[in-house]
């Protein structure tokens, strides 16, 4: 802005030397004697076109004229005219003559010619360019000429500069004069340096220079010819060599060539105007005008108008021109939705446009509009960013999504809209790999933790589904505080049936990091009961995931027998596990409340998971749709009849290992570290002593003791409120411990002994129980589901039936 004051107060600079600009190579066409060259800031490197003009000396004809070209340039402004910014006048050496060369800068243009050469446009496709093109310098020259009384004298193709946005400018001011059409007694030429025009540009009084004639006219009469040799030019592809080619209308289309017959009348007085040819002709109203103008204007229009136009942009900008929609629309969109002018479907558009882009320009003009909108309080938008999050994800860099967009994409976790919270939730699988270990473990998590027990079914499920994709983007230490307890405490025990089935399928696809311990008396044990599961499609992935789990268990005991090591590492993960990223991205359509979970949705197992978002009113409150079956893994079962365990809703952990023994105990933690207990009873280093233990019957001081560990772990998890997936790791770590002899050997002999001690089965367990013989027991004792309706008594029960309810481990309700 200095420079520029400067400059107007000051006329030209000091010299070359201190022109702030790097002059480049030049363009093969310019208007007149000046040399167009490409050039760029010394400051910042930003593009720019320096127009250069020399002569033999100061007072050179040429040189003249051209300071009237950069006076005028200077002090005339309006859109569709060249951009000023900066001139000045060198003398340099040339031998033994001294060379005098004026330079002006401007914003980087391109000569037309080339551009129309370089976009090799045909068809409909260039009429409309050409249509646009030719508005703006019209409405430039109608600005001369109307607003400002002067006259250009020169309007041609060679006149006409093309900006990065590919919009037409008019330059080339060095004929331009003041219309004195009012000084009638003026003799001299009105146009100081008309001989400056090529012969085939002028007019027939102006080649014969009838003033006279020329000052009674209107002011438009010599530019409106000049019009008409442009749109000539552009039509026929080349430049104008006499004044009788215009006579040739061969290649003017026929909605202008009326236009450009008055244009070029032979009669100054009857000359169109250059505004009315804006108005007259139905050649400018086409798609890439109107789309254009409407974008220029956006500001003025209302919602309703602003809507409609941005939900056709996406399919209309198939039908523009590309280059033009790249160039052209795109910087428009994104300055409009970055202050807010425009509306939320604007983003599919921005999107749309964006995917043309190469990815070096979709990093310059996407991704900064994007994280713009990030930081948006209207939430149309917010969920527009997370509904085509996967189409501008791969292009965020992990230091954008942890420092700039995850702290506003968090707050959707929170929010009262349960259609945000589960478009948040599912943003996680692009973002969730982008996130640092800090964030993940001490934010992510949290909400999981929370969304897990949300009151939508399909929030539950979908956490589920999440936690296992993004399994492989934590470290070791999270994956053993997290994955096991996610899986087996909340969803394995959800009152709904796919969230069930998703806790399985999960399961089975982040087998690779879990050990034998924790698979033979942590996940086995809570996957085998689902398996006379109420739903077909949940008892059916049970089936297939105690196959799985027994085979890796299998695997390690042929291992250890060969290598009598002891050491219960890590086991390989089965073939399939690689598909669960696609099983989470067209899984599950599921829609509900916890107050209609027993209700049937049945839809296709193909929906892709962005469609599974809670919807309460799609829900039907029928109470006589158990009849009918669900079959495919996005079936919600009627569990009206037959229902599961608890729902994760009641938060109450597995401190009540007993299945609602307890159940009054703990029910206010909302984190995963209520599991605690579950390991506590682990198997002891001597197998005979673990042996010994199981067949001893309860005692008091026994139950005592299991009485107090619930109470300890509700203290532990309210004096560390950051940990809310409790102690597990140190837990596990120490169940890793095992004696010189082989374990693995014992547990496949004795099956249900060690079973019931892994799973913490401590009350009123007596010599002669057999957990496993309860489940496969006749239908008096495990069919008919009743087992599962009565297993969580508040000990009523005799030992032997609440026993073999615990080890179904499936009713949410039971007898005081």
């Amino acid at each position: 802005m200095l420079k520029f004051l400067k400059g107007v107060v000051a006329g030209s600079g000091a010299g070359l030397k201190d022109l702030p600009y790097n002059i480049g190579e030049p363009y093969s066409s310019a208007w007149g004697s000046w040399v167009h060259y490409r050039g760029t800031s010394k400051d910042d490197g930003a593009p720019v076109s320096i127009f250069s003009l020399s002569g033999s000396s100061a007072n050179d004809g040429h040189l003249v004229a051209g300071r009237n070209g950069v006076k005028r340039l200077r002090t005339v402004r309006h859109p569709n005219i060249l951009s000023f910014l900066h001139s000045t006048e060198a003398e340099t050496l040339d031998g033994s003559t001294t060379k005098v060369t004026i330079y002006i800068v401007t914003e980087p243009v391109m000569p037309l010619s080339e551009k129309i050469k370089e976009l090799g446009l045909e068809g409909s496709q260039r009429d409309e360019y050409y249509a646009w093109g030719l508005n703006r310098i019209s409405k430039a020259v109608s600005f001369l000429n109307n607003d400002c009384k002067l006259v250009h004298g020169n309007v041609c193709m060679a006149s006409v500069v093309v900006t990065q946005t590919l919009d037409w400018k008019l330059h080339a001011f060095d004929v331009l004069s003041e219309y004195d059409g009012n000084n009638e007694a003026a003799t001299g030429p009105m146009l100081q340096y008309e001989w400056l025009i090529g012969s085939q540009y002028k007019s027939m009084e102006l080649s014969k220079s009838d003033w006279s004639a020329i000052r009674k006219s209107p002011p438009w009469a010599l530019d409106s010819w000049g019009l008409g040799c442009l749109i000539y030019e552009l039509f026929a592809g080349m430049k104008l060599g006499r004044t009788e080619e215009l006579r040739n209308t061969t290649n003017i289309p026929k909605s202008l060539l009326q236009d450009y017959q008055r244009l070029l009348s032979s009669m100054p007085s009857r000359r169109l105007n250059p505004s009315k040819l804006l108005e007259n002709s139905e050649y400018f109203q086409n798609k890439l005008v109107d789309t254009i103008q409407f974008m220029e204007v956006l500001n003025l229009k209302d919602s309703v108008e602003k809507d409609n136009f941005f939900r056709k942009l996406p399919n209309l900008a198939d039908q523009l021109p590309r280059q033009i929609v790249q160039k052209k629309l795109l910087p428009l969109l994104a300055s409009a939705l970055e202050f807010g002018s425009a509306t939320a479907p604007a983003l599919t558009a921005l999107l749309k446009m964006g995917s043309w882009l190469s990815p070096e320009e979709y990093g310059v003009k996407i991704l900064p509009t994007i994280l713009k909108l990030f930081a948006s309080n209207d939430r149309a938008i917010r969920v527009g960013l997370l509904q085509h999050i996967d189409q501008y994800g791969e292009s965020l860099s992990a230091q954008m999504v942890d420092e700039q967009i995850y702290p506003h994409v968090a707050n959707g976790f929170s929010d009262t809209s349960a259609f945000l919270r589960e478009l948040t939730l599912k943003s996680m699988l692009v973002l969730a790999p982008k996130l640092s270990q800090r964030t993940i473990s001490g934010s992510l998590l949290k909400f999981l933790s929370k969304l897990q027990v949300d009151e939508e079914p399909a929030i539950r499920t979908n956490t589920t589904i999440l936690l296992g994709n993004i399994a492989s983007h934590l470290n070791d230490g999270t994956r053993k505080r997290v994955l096991i307890n996610a899986f087996t405490v909340r969803a394995l025990r959800d009152t709904f049936s796919p969230a069930r089935g998703a806790g399985i399928m999960a399961l089975t696809a982040t087998s690779s990091y879990y050990d034998a311990t924790e698979i033979a008396t942590r996940i086995l044990p809570n996957i085998v009961v689902l398996t006379i599961d109420p739903d077909s499609d949940v008892r059916s992935k049970a089936f297939q995931a105690v196959e799985q789990f027994l085979q890796l268990v299998k695997q390690f005991h042929e291992k250890t027998s060969g290598d009598d090591t002891g050491a219960a590492g890590t086991l390989s993960s089965m073939p399939g596990n690689a598909s669960l990223l696609g099983w989470a991205m067209s899984s599950l359509t599921l829609k509900g409340k916890p107050s209609e979970q027993s209700t049937l949705v049945s839809t296709s197992s193909g929906v892709p998971l962005s469609s599974s978002i809670s919807n309460a009113s799609s829900v039907t409150d029928e109470a006589n749709v158990a009849q009918v079956r669900v079959n495919s893994r996005t079936d919600l079962a009627d569990l009206s009849d037959n229902p599961p365990p608890a729902s994760p809703t009641s938060t109450d952990g597995w401190g009540d290992l007993d299945n609602g023994i307890r159940g009054e105990q703990d029910n206010d933690k909302d984190g995963w570290d209520d599991i605690e207990p579950l390991e506590e009873p682990r198997p002891s280093a001597a197998l005979a002593s673990i042996q010994a233990a199981q067949k001893r019957p309860v005692s008091a001081p026994k139950t005592q003791a299991s009485n107090s560990r619930p109470k300890s772990t509700v203290k532990a998890s309210k004096d560390d409120d950051d940990d809310l997936w409790g102690d597990v790791a140190s837990n596990t770590k120490s169940s890793k411990v095992v004696d010189e002899d082989d374990p693995w050997g014992a547990i496949a002999a004795p099956v249900p002994k060690s079973s019931s001690k892994s799973l913490n089965l401590k009350s009123s367990v007596s010599a002669g129980d057999d957990l496993w013989a309860s489940i496969a027991a006749p239908p008096p004792t495990a069919g008919g589901h009743k087992p599962m309706s009565g297993a969580r008594g508040r000990g009523a029960k005799p030992a032997a039936p609440r026993l073999g309810a615990q080890r179904i481990n499936r009713t949410s309700s039971g007898t005081s």
